[in-house]
């Protein structure tokens, strides 16, 4: 029919000359018989030679197109049948219907045809789950790049294994960039003679060299403390399969010398840029430092972070140098400030507040006002306690300000500081933080990838056992034209027994000293009792969490959960982790439960064999490694439930590294 057309379409303007030439004729004839009809003749022999031209053209071209139509025909058959292109079609229950001769010589011992899909690559689920137009699958220790066609229910495989390994040679021979550093080597050395220096030296030396020769990795000693390591991202994975094991190594031989020295990297990564290599590798080794020392930070170009070691409870390493000279730059930084606002987390706890006061108390004794930022919305039953007591004291009372107010109040140069936390998001207002034009950040947790930028002052001590400890310390070193009252001195004591679950746990000589120093300035411990007492509503709360419990893992790792409907307080969560901790056979404890805003909260603890931290991290909190916490935003407890599980699997696979 499309043939016909096109001929008659032809043929037309054929036709059409024919009728002209008649008429003309028979104008011409009644004009003068003989002319006409030699005009007539004429044209006809014309035409006649004008159609048999147009009509071998037509055949000649109809010929031509059935030629090349039976070519393209040849031509695609033999592209479906012989070109190296996998081709699968499917139906709608996924059974394979048809496969071309590609296919079968992926696996040439099975007939796929009637076969499920998913029995040839369970790969292909992924694919065909995400609707993915584009995927890399393994088929037979070969890589295909997958297109799926949902309309059609084709799937095309194109054999892209000599590029992946051209990828995967120049990734892997991309430069990487470590900075190690020996952590306290200044005052460790200090400590020791000439020769023991020496022999600790050339020890370090040696390790961190066999290392290098051992895995291929030019190192070089750039000061006392730091050296320099330069390989490639090959390297790097082998190191990670090691779970970088020179950590181990170092902490192991230094300690037979009755020395503890430890190790810390910064790695950077993902990046042809030297410059930025290096700026990733310091960036890791501060955050690091930032959580404790002793372990690796891989910090990758897009932002990523892999954390490894990290597994021992870090001592204390801090010294009371460095306390002051923390305490004198806090002091010039209030003594140039109109006013100061101290803000805590968002429900703060007994540590966030104590501390707060503390700090406050600092620019009193500076001769600036100070004001300490509390949401009387969202307190817990022993901080409103605390409250309760603090109406007694009028000054102190008059000096505690809602958010709305403190931002009334902030000028240019106004100074905030920041305790208990340093995520922006934690904080108990992010407007206060967002307008305070210095920022102070006074933190005893590990420094998680949130932080709050911009800071002029960072005082981040993991070692220690609260916040409250750490400002106590600070306070000792500030003008002493006044003294704490007792009850400020209560309240920076009862931070520290709630953060050591009284003196039980992250407790170091230290935490002993501030606390000696607050109870020689008139700390009441029979009150701290007073305000930490609970009643029997709470115990009877707890004690319903604590009856859910179930055991994962080998049995030592319990897990109780509250109702989806029920709301807890953050507080008695981590109350019941704690307890929960107590028990015989139980080395890590989770309390999953609703907290008053509308998240699932989840408290972890531990003995130190797992290491809560890392596991709270990955669903997006932090803390210690014994102590740690986080939110979800989730529906429902077995939501909740499922995320936490999920990670303590991937934890236990990895073989628990920090």
């Amino acid at each position: 029919m499309n043939l016909f057309y096109k001929k008659r379409k032809i043929r037309i303007p054929l036709a059409v000359l024919s009728l002209l030439g008649a008429v003309g004729s028979v104008l011409l004839m009644l004009l003068n018989f003989w002319v006409g009809l030699l005009f007539a003749v004429a044209y006809a022999l014309a035409l006649g030679i004008a159609w048999k031209v147009e009509n071998d053209n037509y055949l000649e071209t109809e010929k031509y197109i059935e030629t090349l139509s039976y070519r393209m025909k040849r031509v695609g058959e033999e592209a479906l049948l012989e070109l190296p292109i996998g081709i699968i079609l499917l139906n709608d229950k996924q059974l394979i219907e048809w496969i071309n001769p590609f296919v079968s010589t992926i696996y040439p011992d099975k007939t796929w045809i009637g076969s499920q899909l998913y029995e040839m690559s369970e790969a292909f689920r992924q694919v065909i789950r995400e609707d993915s137009e584009q995927d890399v699958i393994v088929l037979n220790d070969r890589s295909y790049r997958v297109y799926y066609k949902p309309e059609e229910k084709l799937i095309y495989l194109f054999d892209v294994t000599e590029r992946i390994k051209m990828q995967s040679l120049y990734y892997a021979d991309r430069t990487t960039i470590g900075i190690l550093l020996v952590d306290n080597y200044d005052e460790l050395s200090q400590t020791m003679d000439d020769q023991t220096r020496s022999q600790m030296n050339s020890l370090v030396t040696s390790l961190v060299n066999q290392w290098a020769d051992e895995y291929g990795i030019f190192v070089k000693r750039i000061s006392s403390e730091r050296f320099l390591a330069v390989f490639n991202e090959g390297t790097l994975a082998l190191l990670e399969k090691t779970k970088f094991a020179l950590l181990d190594t170092i902490r192991e031989n230094t300690s037979k010398h009755s020395v503890s020295l430890t190790l810390s990297i910064g790695v950077g990564t993902g990046t042809t840029s030297l410059t930025e290599l290096g700026e990733l590798a310091q960036s890791s080794l501060d955050l690091v430092l930032g959580r404790g020392g002793d372990q690796v930070a891989i910090k990758h170009h897009d932002g990523k972070l892999k954390f490894y070691g990290g597994k021992t409870n870090p001592v204390e390493k801090r010294t009371r140098v460095r306390a002051r000279v923390i305490s004198h730059a806090l002091r010039d930084l209030i003594q140039d400030s109109d006013r100061v606002f101290v803000m805590g987390h968002k429900m703060p706890d007994m540590d966030a507040i104590g501390a707060s006061i503390g700090v406050r108390k600092m620019a009193r004794m500076n001769g600036v006002e100070g004001y300490v930022v509390v949401n009387f919305d969202q307190l817990d039953a022993s901080v409103s306690r605390l409250m309760d007591e603090v109406q007694q004291d009028e000054e102190l009372y008059d000096h505690m300000l809602m958010p709305e107010e403190a931002l009334e109040l902030m000028t240019e140069r106004s100074l905030v500081v920041i305790v208990d936390t340093h995520k922006p998001s934690m904080v108990i207002d992010e407007r206060v933080l967002d307008k305070a034009p210095k920022v102070v950040l006074i933190d005893h947790h590990r420094r998680g990838e949130e932080f709050i930028n911009n800071t002029v002052l960072v005082y981040m001590e993991p070692y220690a056992s609260s916040t409250a400890e750490l400002v106590t310390e600070l306070l000792e070193y500030q003008p002493k034209n006044e003294k704490l009252t007792m009850l400020e001195s209560t309240a920076m004591l009862a931070g520290i027994v709630v953060d050591t679950k009284s003196f039980t746990l992250r407790t170091g000589s230290r935490t002993f000293e501030a606390a000696s120093y607050l109870r020689t300035n008139g700390a009441d411990t029979v009150l701290v009792q007073r305000l930490l007492k609970e009643d029997i509503t709470t115990y009877i709360e707890r004690s319903k969490l604590i009856e859910t419990v179930e055991f994962v893992g080998n049995g030592d790792i319990a897990i109780a959960r509250g109702q989806d409907e029920v709301v807890h307080s953050s507080v008695l969560i981590a109350q019941t982790a704690d307890i929960l901790l107590t028990m015989q056979g139980i080395s890590a404890s989770f309390v999953v439960a609703k907290r008053d805003d509308g998240k699932m909260g989840i408290s972890a603890r531990s003995l130190g064999e797992l290491n809560v931290q890392v596991v709270m991290e990955e669903l997006g909190g932090g803390g210690h490694l014994t102590n740690s916490a986080c939110q979800l935003q989730v529906d429902t407890m077995d939501e909740a439930i499922t995320m936490l599980k999920d990670v303590l699997d991937q934890y236990v696979e990895r073989g628990n590294e920090g």
